[in-house]
C-alpha cells in the first residue's frame, strides 16, 4: 500500500515539476535569449520479489534547456557581421546626403562659375559682369567649405557613437565576467543554472551586435571572450576594457579600438582584423569611406582653385597689373611622425609646380617607410601601390603631382621610422575668395594675335593662350603655302620652315612650358601673315582661356567639369556596395536565427500540447493517489473489525 501511495506522489512531484516548466516556457516566449526548457524523467529503480521488479514510480532529474552550441555561435557571428555592414551602409547614406546634386548642388556652383566668364569674354570691361564672378567664386567656395563642415560633423558624431560603444563593451565584459562568477558558483551543485547561461548568451550575443568576439568555454563552466582571435576580453571573473584611441600617427582623422586586459599596456585592434559588430563598422567608415570623401572634396577644390590661380596669373586686370590669386588656398600640412619614431626628421609635401601636378592629384594619404637612412619607400594608401626612393642618388622624391620633402635640420631619420602625409586635408575647409574689387579680375590675355589685313586665305584665329609671363617679343608668321610657315625668331639661314595643320598648335617654349600657344584654322595662301604680340588692349581673351578650363584635363583624365559627378559615382559606388553587403549579412543571419530558434525557441502550440498532457497526467496521479487513499481506508476499516 505505501509502494502505490509512493508511486502516487513522484508522479504528482513529476507533472507539476513539468507543468510548471512548461508554464515558465509560456511566460517566456518574448523573453530575449531565453531558451525553451524541458524536465528530464527517470524512473525509480524497481524493487525485486519473488513475483518480478515491482517500479517504485518516477523522479525528476533535471531541467534541460535546449540548446546548441554550432547554431548560437554561428547567429551570433552572422548577427555581427550583419550589423557592421548595416552601420556602415546606414553613414554612408548619409555621407551620400552631403553631396547633392542638382542646382543647389557643389558641381552646379563650379559649372555656374566656370559659365559666368563669358558675359567678360564678350564685354571684357563690364564691371557687372565681373561681379557675378566674383558671387559665383564666394558661392563656390562657400559650399566646398560647407560640405567639408558636414564631413567633420559627421566624424564628430561618428567618433561620439564610437565612445558610447566602447562604454557598453566594457559594461557587458563586466556583466559577462561577473556571469562566469555566478555559473561557476551555481554548478557546484551539480545542476545546470539555465537562466544564468541564458542570461550570459544573452550578454555575449549583444556584445556581438558592438563588436565581434570569439568564446571559449572552460572547463569550470566559465567563458573566456577574445577581440580581433586573440587579445582577452573576459577570462573567467576578470574583464578587459576597451576604449577609443587615436592611431601610432596621432592622426585626427583615424581611430582605433584599444583593448587593454590586467593593466597591461593598450592593444591597438586594426578594423579589418575586428570582423563585425557595430564598432568595426563605424571604424572603417571613419577611416576609410569618410577619409577617401574628404580626399575627393580637397582635392577638387585644390584642383579647381589652382587652375583657376595659376590662369589668373596669366592675365591682366582693370588696372593693367597681372591678376592675383582669385582664391585663398589652404596650405599642406606637414607630415605626422609615428609615435615609435627614433629619428628626429620632419617631413612635408607641396604641389608641383613645373609643370603642374593638378592632373596627376590622385584622392590618397601617404605613408613614408625609411628601410634605411636615405633609402625610402612611399605607400599610396588608396590602393597600397608603393614606390622606392634613393636619397643617396639624388632622387627626388615626387610621385602623383606632388613633391615630398624631408628636413633633417634637427636630426637624420632612423631605420624604421615612418611618416603618414596627408597633402590634401583642410583643402576645401580653407578656400575663400582673394579678393573682392571686380577690376582684380585678371581677364585681359598678355598676348594678342593679329591677321595682316591683306591676307588672301581663309586663315582666323582661333585662340592664343599665354603659358608664362612676362609676354616674349612680338613675333611673325609668315605662310609660304597652304601648310608651311617661317617665324620671325628663327634667324637661322636658311630659315627653318614649319608645318601647318588647321587647329595644330604653335607652340612658342623658350624654355620649354613658357610663351604661349596659338591655335588657328582655315587654310592660308602663300605671303599670309599673322603676328602674335604683346596685348596693348583690354580684351576677354583670358575669360575664354577660364571659360576653357571645363574641359581641361583635371581630374583622372576627365575633364574639370565632370570632377563632381566622378565624387558622386564614387560615392554612390560604395554606397551600393554597403547596401548589396548589408543585405546579403542581414538575409544570412536572419536564416540562421530561425535555425537557432528552431532549436531553442518557444513555440507556443507545442507547449500548449505538453500542457494538456501533463495536465492529464497530473489529474491522473492526483486520481491514482486518491484510490490508493481509498485502498487504504478500506484496509484499516478491515483490520478495525
Amino acid at each position: 500500500m505505501s509502494g502505490l501511495l509512493n508511486i502516487s506522489a513522484s508522479a504528482l512531484t513529476a507533472n507539476q515539476a513539468a507543468l510548471q516548466t512548461v508554464g515558465n516556457n509560456i511566460a517566456n516566449v518574448n523573453t530575449p535569449g531565453y531558451s525553451r526548457q524541458s524536465v528530464i524523467l527517470q524512473n525509480i529503480p524497481g524493487q525485486f520479489t519473488g513475483g518480478g521488479y515491482y517500479g517504485k514510480g518516477v523522479t525528476l532529474v533535471a531541467i534541460q534547456r535546449s540548446y546548441s552550441d554550432f547554431l548560437t555561435k554561428q547567429a551570433t557571428l552572422a548577427q555581427s557581421v550583419s550589423a557592421a555592414d548595416q552601420t556602415r551602409k546606414d553613414n554612408l547614406i548619409t555621407l551620400e546626403a552631403s553631396f547633392q546634386g542638382g542646382p543647389s548642388g557643389l558641381g552646379a556652383s563650379v559649372g555656374n562659375l566656370l559659365n559666368a566668364f563669358s558675359d567678360i569674354a564678350n564685354a571684357p570691361n563690364d564691371l557687372t559682369a565681373r561681379s557675378v564672378v566674383l558671387t559665383r567664386a564666394d558661392e563656390m567656395a562657400a559650399r566646398f567649405r560647407a560640405t567639408a563642415s558636414q564631413l567633420n560633423d559627421l566624424q564628430v558624431g561618428t567618433v561620439s557613437q564610437l565612445k558610447a560603444d566602447a562604454n557598453v563593451i566594457n559594461q557587458l565584459a563586466a556583466q559577462i565576467a561577473q556571469s562566469n562568477d555566478q555559473i561557476t558558483y551555481a554548478l557546484g551543485s551539480g545542476q545546470t543554472p539555465n537562466d544564468l547561461l541564458d542570461r550570459r548568451d544573452q550578454m555575449i550575443r549583444d556584445l556581438n551586435q558592438l563588436v565581434q568576439t570569439t568564446s571559449v568555454p572552460n572547463s569550470d563552466g566559465s567563458v573566456s571572450v577574445f577581440l580581433a582571435g586573440s587579445q582577452p576580453l573576459v577570462l573567467g571573473g576578470n574583464a578587459g576594457t576597451v576604449a577609443i584611441a587615436n592611431d601610432p600617427f596621432n592622426n585626427p582623422h583615424i581611430s582605433k579600438l584599444a583593448v587593454s586586459f590586467g593593466g597591461s599596456a593598450p592593444q591597438l585592434l586594426d578594423e579589418q582584423v575586428m570582423g563585425g559588430g557595430e564598432a568595426s563598422g563605424l571604424l572603417r567608415f571613419q577611416n576609410r569611406d569618410l577619409v577617401d570623401a574628404r580626399n575627393l572634396l580637397s582635392r577638387m577644390s585644390l584642383a579647381i582653385g589652382t587652375k583657376i590661380n595659376d590662369q589668373q596669373a596669366l592675365g591682366f586686370d582693370l588696372n593693367g597689373q597681372a591678376g592675383q590669386a582669385m582664391f585663398k588656398m589652404a596650405s599642406m600640412p606637414p607630415g605626422f611622425a609615428a609615435t615609435t619614431n627614433t629619428g628626429s626628421a620632419k617631413m612635408s609635401v607641396a604641389l608641383q609646380t613645373q609643370p603642374s601636378g593638378v592632373p596627376e592629384l590622385v584622392a590618397s594619404d601617404y605613408e613614408v617607410l625609411f628601410t634605411s637612412p636615405t633609402d625610402v619607400t612611399l605607400t599610396r594608401v588608396s590602393d597600397g601601390k608603393t614606390t622606392p626612393f634613393n636619397l643617396a642618388l639624388g632622387q627626388a622624391m615626387e610621385l602623383d603631382g606632388l613633391s615630398f620633402t624631408i628636413d633633417t635640420s634637427a636630426g637624420p631619420a632612423q631605420i624604421g621610422d615612418r611618416f603618414v602625409l596627408k597633402p590634401l586635408d583642410g583643402m576645401a575647409d580653407g578656400m575663400f575668395v582673394g579678393f573682392s574689387s571686380p577690376r582684380g579680375l585678371a581677364m585681359s590675355s598678355p598676348v594678342g594675335a593679329t591677321a595682316h589685313a591683306n591676307n588672301q586665305g581663309t586663315l582666323a584665329l582661333d585662340k592664343v593662350v599665354t603659358r608664362s609671363l612676362p609676354v616674349p617679343p612680338a613675333v611673325t608668321l609668315t605662310f609660304t603655302n597652304a601648310g608651311q610657315y617661317i617665324r620671325s625668331d628663327d634667324t637661322s639661314l636658311p630659315p627653318t620652315f614649319h608645318n601647318y595643320a588647321p587647329g595644330q598648335a604653335i607652340e612658342y617654349s623658350a624654355p620649354a612650358g613658357s610663351g604661349w600657344t596659338l591655335t588657328l584654322q582655315g587654310s592660308p595662301m602663300a605671303g599670309d601673315v599673322i603676328v602674335v604680340r604683346p596685348n596693348t588692349s583690354s580684351d576677354g581673351g583670358n575669360a575664354q582661356n577660364m571659360l576653357d578650363l571645363r574641359d581641361s584635363v583635371t581630374f583622372d583624365g576627365g575633364p574639370m567639369i565632370d570632377g563632381y559627378a566622378s565624387l558622386i559615382a564614387n560615392i554612390g559606388t560604395r554606397v551600393q556596395s554597403a547596401q548589396s553587403a548589408a543585405e546579403v549579412s542581414t538575409n544570412i543571419a536572419v536564416n540562421l536565427e530561425k535555425d537557432r530558434s528552431g532549436v531553442a525557441g518557444v513555440n507556443l502550440d507545442e507547449e500548449a500540447a505538453k500542457m494538456l498532457q501533463y495536465q492529464q497526467a497530473y489529474q491522473a496521479s492526483g486520481k491514482m493517489l486518491q484510490v490508493a487513499q481509498n485502498l487504504f481506508d478500506t484496509l484499516i476499516q478491515s483490520v478495525a473489525r
